[in-house]
């Protein structure tokens, strides 16, 4: 697979040294490092001209929202993987939960009365692309999405 501007996402290797891996994501924090470096090593392989700093920053709140959901409402983290495609980025986070939240497939609308919470689904609506919610075989549900990453013009 090719991204459009012609950074493979598998020309340049795996991971720098320290960073995490799919399997050290046990929280937001550790799934947030690993997209961004999922991004930054697909993205900084092309001659120095890296992620735009927008895009990752929306990467990393659609991260963070999906993961803190799977632990908090979803019965536990079951599994989190990233990987870069032609245009963006494609985030899968499975959890043991089977109950699809009704906002899952709504209009995106923040919650009333601003009470400090409800926030994360209508951020995911709208900053992710093709949300699926698949089933999975043994229980749970993975959650996936396509988040858009653009190269920066000039770097960063």
């Amino acid at each position: 697979m090719e991204l459009t501007d012609g950074i493979s996402p598998t020309a340049h290797g795996g991971p720098p040294p320290g960073a995490p891996t799919r399997d050290d994501v046990t929280s937001a924090a550790t799934a947030r490092a690993y997209a961004e470096s999922v991004v930054r090593r697909t993205w900084d392989a092309a001659a120095g001209r890296g992620p735009r700093d927008q895009d990752v920053i929306d990467l990393l709140l659609v991260v963070s929202e999906l993961v803190t959901n799977a632990i908090r409402h979803g019965g536990g983290l079951a599994g989190f993987d990233t990987w870069a495609v032609e245009d963006g980025v494609r985030v899968a986070v499975h959890d043991r939960s089977d109950i699809v939240p009704p906002v899952a497939y709504g209009p995106g609308s923040l919650p009333p009365g601003h009470r400090g919470s409800g926030y994360g689904w209508p951020l995911i609506i709208r900053l992710a692309r093709e949300i699926v919610i698949d089933r999975r075989p043994g229980g749970g549900k993975t959650i996936t999405v396509f988040v858009p990453v653009r190269t920066a013009s000039g770097g960063r």
